[in-house]
């Protein structure tokens, strides 16, 4: 009802300022200083001289915006906006023309300068403004040169006579009504090219949606002037509108590349054109035709896209953009629904997963795959194998990081990891597999079993029962056997163990501990510190030592597990190093089996950089990097054996008093001959988004899985974020890995550090590092010396490819 009684007010004062056109034509037009405007006042915009443009109050919302608009019949287009972001005023808002622009005053009493003329120009203040006929409102001096224009500050649209320069953009309103930003810019970029992409994400070409470009050594043959004087031909381009309708890209001599041309002609009419990025985020030319004082029309002259589903962002993630008719919706891919039915665009959440489902249990949720054709996406795929289709279906099934895959006619898998991204409904040669939460699912309970009723389902209960007696009877016999055979060999055992104890404690430094000792050294294992690969971890204190300790109490062993506990007793009672964390002792009771080591007060590295309000110190984040780095290359190269840590990320770097960081959780640990690689397959498991995809592949394991995991924890320190987040403002932004080489090759790493003051140099030798490490191909990995050299700056650095699709 607000938003009525405003139109109308609105409505009513446009009509009275129509009457006065005439005679504003016969005027100077020229706005003196102290002039005001107010929604509810006599005066609440100023013409152009042929009344076709207007400067003021405009309704928006359930208030009003201050704006410049296209004065027509029955609607004005708005063609530019004013701090278009900022909430909309109430109706006793005023607007003053000052000598330092134009100054708006809130109902609260709040001042906002809307337009300063003396932002880049110090010495110039505004003496006087006009509203143009061409649509541009401009601020003059005293000596009637202009010191602001609105035509340099373009919102969404530019008219006829107006240019978007070098590195200046158009973004669209969020809809025809509501002008603020919204999803999709154009950008006049430094290359000479005009492209669009979806806001908030990075300016790469994977992002672009729609672009111009064209050949400069064609266009240069016929325009010898086509290259500025300092040898740079991009920086001269610009995108320019004429008042006859002609829209291209263009020099400072001539039209290089028309985009339409419509120049119309007519003597009984006034034709004003305006370009527009539109709501819809697709590039437009509007005609407007005005026959006297009685009636004017619009007209669609050209578009840059005939097809919506072309827009990426059009839909949000996990969904893809089908035609229907001439209309475009959004759809959910097989297995997921919308976020919100009443705002398709908004995307989609696996079913059953809305709230997200956790990586620590996913293995013990059944999927199936469903497959899709004719539906493609634009994200870049994590691994790029040939197979055959079958094969492609398993591999992204068994895969814990697969949540969709591509199977090409070529012979192409490619596994892609969820969100999924600027998905569309075409025609594809590629079939669309899409794992989805089975039946028996969060979503699904397991059904009850029903009754077999016909004759041959009761013979085969008879069978079944007679077949399971017999095997029971078999299991019993068996099992009076084992029980007389585990009595015989407990006593061997138990000596064995006994003997075991003593020969760790004369080999190595380390203490042996009984478990009644640690069980009160924990207080029974009260404060826990934490749950590592192995088990959970408390702390503990030695009253006879005066020290606090760490025990990692190991959980869930069976013979596998003792093989663990006895490589990583050798491995890490033989090293010593200030970078990784000392262990003190050890427990070996039967089942029970605890190791004991220093305790570090100041926690894990992952909650310095991830729960922490503020970023630690950039050059303390630096050194840490550099120092855990040196731990690594210890285990691989400088202690007795070679050692694979397996499970490198930040919750095993621990914090000591001294802010030293220690490496810690051997329990995955291997060991190798120098210059040997192990085939494990099964062994070891890192954690999820640490883990090189050899883990994945069942392929060689090396010292180049720590690699891997190093580099994406250096790629987190850097950027104080874990390397997968869903909760981010652009989609660029979810993989950290890919959001960090994007930033890279753009020349934007200060995104990744936001405020911080760091030296750009250190940061971009980081940040390339990170991203050779990172590599699908491990041959790419550099080793851990070569690595500390390049930290160190001793040691050039290439500029590494992207990190994001396996050429295996």
């Amino acid at each position: 009802m607000g938003s009525i009684s405003f139109s109308v007010l609105f409505l009513l004062t446009m009509s009275l300022l129509a009457v006065d056109v005439k005679a504003q034509q016969n005027h100077s037009n020229v706005i003196h200083l102290g002039s005001s405007l107010s929604p509810i006042a006599n005066r609440t915009s100023w013409l152009s001289p042929s009344g076709l443009f207007a400067f003021g109050f405009y309704p928006q919302g359930n208030g009003f915006a201050i704006g410049i608009w296209l004065v027509n019949q029955p609607e004005n287009t708005i063609v530019w906006t004013a701090n278009r972001d900022y909430p909309p005023v109430s109706s006793n808002a005023t607007l003053n023309l000052r000598s330092d622009g134009l100054l708006l005053r809130t109902e609260q009493g709040e001042e906002i300068l809307i337009l300063n003329s003396t932002q880049d120009k110090f010495y110039l203040f505004a003496d006087s403004a006009s509203m143009l006929d061409s649509g541009n409102f401009v601020l003059y001096d005293d000596a009637s040169s202009v010191v602001w224009e609105s035509f340099e500050f373009p919102t969404d649209t530019i008219l006829g006579g107006q240019n978007l320069s070098n590195r200046k953009g158009l973004v669209s309103s969020v809809s025809t009504s509501d002008h603020s930003s919204g999803r999709y810019c154009l950008r006049m970029q430094d290359d000479g090219n005009l492209v669009s992409y979806p806001v908030n994400n990075t300016y790469i070409s994977e992002n672009a949606y729609w672009k111009i470009s064209y050949d400069y050594d064609h266009i240069c043959s016929y325009n010898k002037r086509c290259f500025m004087s300092d040898g740079t031909f991009g920086n001269s381009i610009k995108l320019s509108l004429d008042q006859r309708g002609l829209l291209s890209l263009a020099n400072s001599s001539s039209h290089i590349y028309t985009l339409a041309n419509n120049s119309y002609l007519g003597k009984k009419e006034t034709v004003i054109y305006r370009a527009i990025l539109d709501s819809d985020g697709i590039f437009k030319l509007y005609s407007h035709h005005f026959f006297g004082n009685t009636s004017s029309s619009v007209s669609l002259v050209w578009s840059a896209l005939q097809d919506q589903c072309e827009v990426k962002g059009f839909c949000g993630f996990n969904s893809y953009c089908k035609g229907v008719g001439s209309i475009a919706e959004c759809r959910c891919f097989p297995g997921f629904e919308f976020m919100n039915s009443g705002n398709k665009c908004l995307g989609c959440y696996k079913m059953g997963c809305k709230d997200g489902c956790s990586s620590s249990n996913d293995s013990m949720i059944p999927y199936d795959i469903i497959a899709q054709p004719n539906i493609s996406w634009g994200d870049f795929p994590y691994s790029m194998v040939r197979t055959e289709q079958e094969n492609c279906n398993k591999s992204c099934l068994g895969d814990s990081n697969c949540g969709a895959a591509l199977f090409y006619m070529n012979g192409t898998c490619t596994k892609y990891k969820l969100p999924l991204r600027y998905g569309r409904s075409q025609n594809s040669s590629a079939i669309a597999f899409f794992k989805v939460i089975g039946k028996n699912g969060p979503d699904h309970p397991p059904p009850f079993p029903g009754i077999l009723m016909d004759s041959k389902k009761k013979m085969i209960l008879i069978l079944s029962l007679t077949l399971g007696s017999n095997a029971l009877l078999c299991s019993a016999i068996a099992i009076s056997c084992f029980f007389i055979y585990r009595h015989q060999v407990h006593r061997y055992r138990k000596l064995s163990l006994e003997n075991v104890n003593l020969e760790f404690a004369e080999n190595f430094t380390l203490r042996s501990f009984s478990y009644n000792e640690l069980e009160h050294a924990t207080d029974g294992f009260k404060e826990a510190l934490g749950k590592g690969s192995f088990g959970s971890v408390y702390k503990g204190y030695l009253s006879e030592a005066n020290k606090s300790i760490a025990v990692k109490r190991l959980e869930k062993f069976v013979e596998e597990g003792e093989r663990e506990f006895r490589a990583e007793m050798t491995a890490i009672g033989r090293t010593h190093h200030r970078n990784l964390a000392q262990l003190l002792g050890f427990c070996i009771e039967g089942s029970r089996k605890l190791l004991v080591y220093e305790y570090m007060s100041n926690g894990s590295l992952a909650y310095l950089l991830f729960k922490t309000k503020e970023r630690p110190l950039w050059r303390e984040r630096v050194r840490i990097a550099l120092e855990v780095a040196r731990g690594v290359f210890y285990l691989h190269q400088e202690c007795e054996v070679n050692i694979i840590h397996g499970n490198l990320k930040p919750q095993n770097i621990l914090m000591d008093e001294n802010w030293t960081p220690k490496i810690s959780d051997f329990g995955l640990a291997r060991l190798l001959v120098p210059n040997q690689k192990r085939n494990i397959t099964t062994d070891i498991e890192g954690s999820s988004g640490y883990s090189a995809p050899e883990w994945e592949k069942n392929a060689l394991i090396s010292i180049k899985v720590d690699i891997f995991s190093y580099g994406m924890m250096l790629l987190e320190i850097v950027c104080c974020r874990s390397n997968i987040e869903v909760n981010v403002s652009t989609a660029d932004e979810i993989l950290l890995s890919n959001w960090v080489y994007n930033c890279l090759v753009a020349g934007e790493l200060n995104k990744l550090v936001e405020d911080e003051n760091v030296d750009m140099k250190t940061l971009e030798r980081m940040v390339k590092v990170g991203l050779w490490c990172v590599q699908e191909d491990p041959a790419l990995r550099p080793p851990m010396k070569d690595l500390i050299l390049m930290l160190e700056g001793t040691m050039d650095i290439e500029v590494p490819p992207s990190p994001a699709i396996s050429h295996s």
